[in-house]
């Protein structure tokens, strides 16, 4: 395999991630939101609070089409890539470092979710929610998908954050 080819895979593999990872949210986002929302109401906190702190599990239809965009994005580029264009090298070495910088970034938040959840109620003005157990309250709202679902996300976090860089030395060379 040449490494135009190697690149337009690392492109196709994370588009994939870009297809199922955002459809897999939406259809078990509400799930996922009334397992947090159960939780933190077990741990004595109103289902309010987890809007109040930016904790959502539901998919929005925005972040689905902006998801499913950079997907297409992403897809198209590796089938350049993988034809020979050279508008698919450039277009790369244009778009793959706003992936990792844009898509490392949102996807890190997904990656740490448990450190994030726990950092957003340390800083709340109410000190009850110091309190707040933010693995549990994570697991609960992980168990409305499907247990491959994180490994998914892992790999797609490594994609995001690796593969550009890597992507740009294989079209470089």
């Amino acid at each position: 395999m040449n490494t135009t080819a190697l690149a337009a895979a690392l492109q196709l593999l994370l588009a994939a991630t870009f297809f199922v990872i955002p459809v897999v949210a939406w259809l078990r986002g509400g799930a996922s939101q009334d397992a947090a929302e159960a939780e933190i109401r077990r741990q004595g906190h109103g289902p309010s609070v987890l809007a109040q702190h930016g904790i959502a599990f539901r998919e929005k239809p925005w972040e689905l089409a902006l998801a499913l965009s950079i997907g297409a994005t992403l897809t198209a580029l590796g089938v350049l890539n993988l034809t020979g264009s050279p508008t698919g090298r450039l277009l790369s070495w244009i778009v793959e470092p706003l992936v990792l910088l844009g898509v490392g970034f949102i996807t890190a938040g997904q990656v740490f979710a448990t450190a994030y959840t726990r950092a957003a109620f340390a800083r709340s003005a109410d000190p009850a929610l110091h309190s707040v157990d933010a693995t549990a309250l994570i697991a609960a709202a992980n168990k409305a998908f499907p247990a491959w679902l994180r490994p998914l996300v892992l790999t797609r976090f490594a994609l995001a954050t690796l593969g550009p860089a890597l992507v740009l030395v294989l079209l470089w060379v």
